[in-house]
């Protein structure tokens, strides 16, 4: 059939057109390859420097994010067994301020990769002779790379929320004084982001103002901060505004109050802080600084006792 109606097309001429259609099909096939090809190492570029350029407060993820972006982010993506730890570290992520480092996927990628990396150092350091650990102990340490990454996460939200516990008084003043001279309250929060020292909570109030611009209330806008940050005092705080704000109260005389009321509260916890460390530093008092005054007192005294006529040289 193809002979015949080749046959059929050379004899009336059209043969060399149907060669040069399919030459020109064939040529723009190769051409729209090569641009596919090209974008697509140019994205693959552009994802690699994205990479590079993203901050890293944990040397580890810095060393080992293109590894596990690359390779074991996609694996994650499909399956759903892991959908209820996205949650969770999404959660923790954003409590720790760490949003804008590892995404819930990448978090649990690391966490797997550690389980290997441990290991590798473990080994590494003992085949040094730095340390001298049995193999089976340093194949364990692959326990220990995977929560890791859980440790370094809660030790970043507790220190987060010191931080945002520490600078909260003053910032609640600084709202209060604003709201007290004039401003509204949103014009209150950009004299606080504008004005106040850099900190977390600065930082809060910053996306609450993103969200407020994008077309979030400010009752939504505060409900999130108050998530996000996940801690009473906030917690109380945006409560007390948000509901200050729906039935229309003074903002300015609910913030002094709110300042007052956490400066007592840190000083609570101040005492209570103190009364913990006296009870902490018995026990080695007990122990260790006892005895020695004690052999200091009565020493020279005992040995009177033994050696009335002097100790013997």
């Amino acid at each position: 059939m193809l002979s015949k109606v080749l046959a059929s097309a050379a004899e009336r001429g059209e043969l060399v057109i149907l060669i040069a259609y399919a030459l020109i099909g064939l040529g723009t096939f190769i051409i729209a390859r090569m641009l596919l090809q090209e974008q697509e190492t140019r994205a693959a570029a552009e994802n690699l420097d994205d990479l590079r350029n993203r901050k890293a407060s944990n040397p580890l993820v810095g060393l080992t994010r293109p590894f596990f972006t690359q390779y074991v982010v996609p694996i994650i993506r499909s399956k759903k067994i892991w959908d209820k730890y996205r949650i969770k570290f999404k959660r923790k992520l954003i409590a720790a301020g760490l949003s804008d480092e590892l995404t819930p996927d990448e978090f649990i990628a690391f966490k797997l990769v550690n389980i290997i990396v441990f290991p590798l150092i473990g080994g590494f350091l003992k085949s040094g002779g730095f340390v001298d650990f049995a193999w089976y102990t340093i194949l364990g340490t692959g326990i220990a790379g995977w929560f890791y990454p859980d440790f370094w996460v809660n030790s970043r939200i507790q220190s987060r929320q010191k931080q945002i516990r520490r600078s909260m008084p003053f910032i609640v003043d600084l709202l209060a004084l604003s709201t007290e001279a004039g401003l509204d309250f949103l014009g209150a929060i950009w004299k606080v982001v504008d004005k106040a020292p850099p900190s977390p909570l600065v930082e809060e109030f910053e996306q609450l103002l993103k969200e407020i611009r994008v077309g979030s209330s400010r009752a939504e806008a505060l409900r999130e901060m108050g998530n996000r940050i996940d801690m009473t005092e906030v917690g109380s705080f945006v409560a007390i505004l948000i509901s200050a704000d729906q039935m229309g109260a003074s903002i300015g005389k609910i913030l002094r109050q709110q300042s007052e009321q956490i400066r007592n509260q840190r000083f609570v916890a101040a005492e209570k802080a103190g009364a913990a460390a006296a009870q902490k530093i018995l026990l080695p008092l007990v122990l260790f600084i006892l005895p020695a005054v004690m052999l200091m007192i009565f020493g020279p005294f005992l040995l009177g006792f033994i050696y009335p006529n002097g100790v013997p040289g």
